[in-house]
């Protein structure tokens, strides 16, 4: 069975390509099983394929799915936004992708804190707060010179998509719009924009810090951390990741 697989952000960088054709000997594929014959097949990424989810057709795959060849599959290694069309590293037009209802967007253009609050004020709704991420130029004694971002563009608006409506559960009323930048985002520019609203002001504050979190953990978003000496990649940071886990 061949399989065609979408690779990002450091796996793609030690394979050196974002598109791997893969001849599966067997039947009835699973996202364990591929991911195990991919470390096999490719020792030099072995520790990143097996930290790394399978997405199916655009949504996480429980380890047990079986696959099709005609499926769109993708390997997502860690996520960090805050870090299906692939971005590729140089572009002579700006990209800019929003879904439908307009609240969640990601693009290559500088974000403006306003246009994406303006998204969730409401006559009715009494709080909002925004939250903004900018680039910081030192971590302890490292100094990052800019940061790079890369997405699985379609995945990623699905997902931003998907914490809105979490926070719709959770929350009644409360509205929520997202909007990230990709590609290069120098020091102090802003590279994430979360805003939320609510007609009383204890939700707003809940559900940013939701937002901001599920972001991190769900959203297949990359950055890579350019500094004066080299670089690196930045994933999950917090324990075993596990984006179809909401309690983590």
């Amino acid at each position: 069975m061949k399989l065609t697989i979408q690779l990002f952000a450091g796996i793609a960088e030690r394979l050196n390509t974002s598109l791997l054709e893969y001849e599966y000997i067997g039947n009835d594929p699973t996202p364990a099983e591929l991911k195990e014959r991919l470390s096999l097949a490719y020792p030099e990424a072995a520790s990143q394929i097996r930290t790394s989810f399978l997405a199916v057709n655009q949504q996480y795959a429980p380890a047990d799915t079986i696959l099709k060849s005609e499926d769109e599959l993708a390997l997502i290694p860690p996520v960090s936004g805050g870090d299906g069309t692939r971005i590729p590293k140089h572009r002579s037009a700006s990209l800019e992708h929003r879904t439908e209802d307009g609240l969640f967007l990601i693009t290559e253009s500088a974000l403006s804190v306003e246009d994406t609050t303006a998204l969730v004020i409401t006559a009715n709704h009494g709080a909002a707060l925004t939250f903004v991420g900018t680039t910081r130029e030192m971590t302890g004694e490292q100094r990052t010179i800019h940061l790079e971002y890369e997405a699985y563009v379609p995945m990623a608006l699905s997902q931003m998509a998907a914490i809105g409506s979490e926070i719709s559960e959770r929350w009644p009323g409360v509205m929520c719009a997202i909007s990230h930048r990709i590609g290069k985002v120098d020091v102090a520019e802003i590279s994430v924009v979360i805003a939320v609203s609510s007609p009383h002001r204890n939700d707003c504050y809940d559900a940013s810090r939701y937002a901001i979190e599920r972001l991190k953990q769900t959203v297949p978003i990359w950055k890579k951390e350019m500094w004066e000496d080299g670089s690196e990649w930045k994933g999950h940071q917090l324990g075993p990741w596990n984006p179809t886990d909401k309690n983590q």
